[in-house]
């Protein structure tokens, strides 16, 4: 038994075969933010009111280097995921749906640069 009729043959549409994949990523960098963002809000709480010294000399832990670069390459990497299927299903013109997923990519590759080098930066008293 056939699913697919005569028109969507005739156009081409059906699966692309790789929205899995797409899915599952997106997925796992959800939960693996869960705990990083967690953390990430106990430590602002601990840290409130500590002077630029107290908190340079926390970052400086190679663990907590390590974890505050895992969560600004998965929420960026999350968010251009999140934002990459906007565009696909709610953009009919193609070029402007290209357009805009190459300019995501692109800024979340920047802003996600920019936060690691300010991380290390700090960390290692730049």
């Amino acid at each position: 038994m056939a699913y697919r009729t005569a028109v969507k043959d005739a156009r081409g549409l059906g699966s692309a075969k790789d929205g899995v994949h797409h899915w599952w990523v997106q997925r796992v960098s959800a939960v693996a933010l869960i705990p990083l963002i967690l953390w990430f809000a106990v430590s602002v709480a601990v840290h409130a009111g500590g002077d630029y010294a107290a908190v340079r000399e926390w970052l400086a832990s190679p663990v907590i280097t390590g974890l505050a670069i895992l969560l600004i390459a998965a929420a960026f990497y999350h968010a251009q995921l999140g934002l990459q299927v906007v565009l696909e299903d709610y953009v009919d013109n193609r070029l402007v749906q290209l357009a805009g997923i190459v300019l995501v990519k692109f800024a979340a590759a920047i802003l996600a640069l920019t936060g690691i080098l300010a991380v290390l930066s700090i960390a290692f008293g730049g």
